[in-house]
């Protein structure tokens, strides 16, 4: 009774992940899309004047709304899957997945702190605010979110992959989609528009993957019985 019911719990973990992993991956490319789509030249060309009261401060506004229920999202979805790798995980990797992982986190909070203070300045009523304000500003949100969090994003990309070929529990093709997603956004999401979208698309293919798998055991309970 006891192995069946940690069985079922094995079993309902991977579902749990993928569900919420699925809702992370459509946050989060929403609101990257939202953001590209308000700032589409990037921080450089958008002054507080222009972007005060435009289709594009509506956009962005309405990312900065989604980006909290993301991280919510990645954090279930972080959580779950590292009780799902079990025991057996390498803890040295397990600690360095789990170290980017909130990591990640923290710098789209950031990002997002910082960008909604820029769109606060921008929105005051009076003059415009000082060109270094909305420089420093814009710049601080934009280098934190394209710059750091896609870095740690790499890193969780790539200690995830290498703990699934580890436990065997992610197929091969996965792992180098994993990897190939960890050198885009260490080496290109920072320079070209629209490639932080590499990582909420793994995410989508590795949720949907969990979820397809989910009926099959676990390679450790097959070893067990």
């Amino acid at each position: 009774m006891q192995t069946t019911a940690s069985g079922e719990r094995a079993l309902q973990t991977p579902r749990a992940a993928g569900l919420a992993g699925v809702v992370f991956a459509l946050l989060l490319a929403a609101a990257i899309v939202l953001i590209r789509i308000g700032i589409p030249e990037g921080a450089d060309k958008v002054t507080a004047a222009d972007f005060a009261d435009s289709a594009g401060h509506n956009a962005v506004h309405t990312a900065l709304a989604l980006v909290p229920f993301a991280g919510i999202f990645f954090l279930w979805f972080t959580g779950v899957v590292r009780s799902h790798l079990g025991e057996a995980e390498d803890r040295f990797l397990a600690t360095v997945f789990l170290g980017s992982g909130l990591l990640f986190v923290a710098t789209l909070f950031g990002a997002a702190g910082a960008a909604a203070a820029v769109l606060d300045v921008a929105q005051t009523a009076g003059p415009a605010p000082a060109l270094p304000t909305w420089a420093f500003g814009s710049h601080f949100a934009y280098t934190l979110m394209t710059g750091y969090a896609m870095r740690m994003a790499a890193v969780f990309t790539c200690s995830l992959s290498v703990l699934g070929y580890r436990r065997g529990v992610l197929p091969r093709w996965l792992i180098l989609l994993g990897l190939l997603t960890t050198l885009v956004l260490l080496f290109v999401s920072s320079n070209v528009p629209w490639a932080e979208l590499a990582f909420p698309a793994w995410s989508l293919v590795l949720s949907g993957y969990i979820l397809v798998v989910t009926n099959r055991p676990l390679p450790s309970m097959a070893a067990a019985t």
